[in-house]
């Protein structure tokens, strides 16, 4: 029963991205405002498909600019938060590449960074601003990899520059924390033992991890927005950082408390 679902899901979702591909390509090419919620309505409805239920406590920032930074354990991520609002990705360079996701990261319009160029940060940084700037919600998953969803690495500060570069006119932009936690699966808490059933980091292999989580679905996940933080020209890159980590360390220990 679990293959029949899964089998459905993937043939579900083929035929929903085949139907916004077309649209979100033009969108794109002609920067109309549909280029922002086709995303958004394609992730919501993955992770319906999925099986992906998703409690988000708290609320996003409406003002603008935006700049999310969240932890990662997951390709799963890009789907929930997607789900969330109209946003677009930070990514490394390597997804352009990969076969479907690379395709959809670019209709996403992501970002993406060469993390084996250093020299490339600023402009990266400026592009990011730049997007943040027209308006676009932009994700920074700020740990720079994925782990075990048992925890919060340490944040990267040197995309968190493109905050201060996104300056408006009244000098001000807003770096909200974001907290995803994998919880529970079949309703049951996942525990420290099966969390890494979701996550997807190191060397493992993506196409077996997407059949997995396509036959278990049922799974739980908890997103907690963070109090945003006004970023100003006095703001400290480093200083800043350690906040929004802490921040999102303590929201994620506390959603998974009651999945351990």
């Amino acid at each position: 029963m679990a293959r029949i679902k899964a089998i459905w899901a993937i043939f579900a979702l083929t035929v929903v991205s085949v139907a916004l591909i077309p649209p979100q390509w033009l969108a794109v090419r002609l920067g109309h405002p549909l280029q922002r919620k086709l995303p958004h309505v394609w992730h919501r409805v993955a992770t319906r498909l999925v099986g992906i239920r998703v409690q988000q406590v708290g609320t996003p920032e409406r003002s603008r600019p935006l700049l999310v930074t969240a932890n990662h354990a997951s390709w799963v991520d890009i789907t929930v938060v997607g789900s969330l609002m109209p946003l677009s990705f930070i990514a490394k360079s390597e997804v352009a590449g990969w076969p479907i996701f690379g395709l959809f990261a670019k209709l996403q319009r992501t970002v993406f960074v060469n993390r084996t160029r250093r020299t490339d940060t600023g402009k990266v940084a400026d592009a990011i601003a730049e997007r943040m700037a027209q308006g676009d919600a932009m994700v920074l998953f700020a740990e720079g990899t994925s782990n075990d969803g048992n925890g919060v690495l340490p944040f990267r500060s040197a995309l968190l520059g493109a905050a201060t570069r996104a300056l408006d006119e009244d000098g001000e932009v807003w770096v909200q924390p974001l907290s995803v936690a994998y919880h529970s699966l079949h309703g049951l808490p996942m525990g420290r033992q099966f969390r890494p059933h979701v996550a997807w980091y190191g060397d493992m292999e993506l196409a077996g991890h997407l059949w997995g989580v396509f036959t278990e679905g049922a799974l739980d996940v908890v997103v907690t927005w963070g109090e945003p933080v006004l970023v100003t020209s006095t703001t400290d890159r480093k200083a800043l950082t350690r906040q929004l980590e802490e921040q999102v360390r303590a929201m994620t220990i506390a959603s998974l408390r009651g999945g351990r």
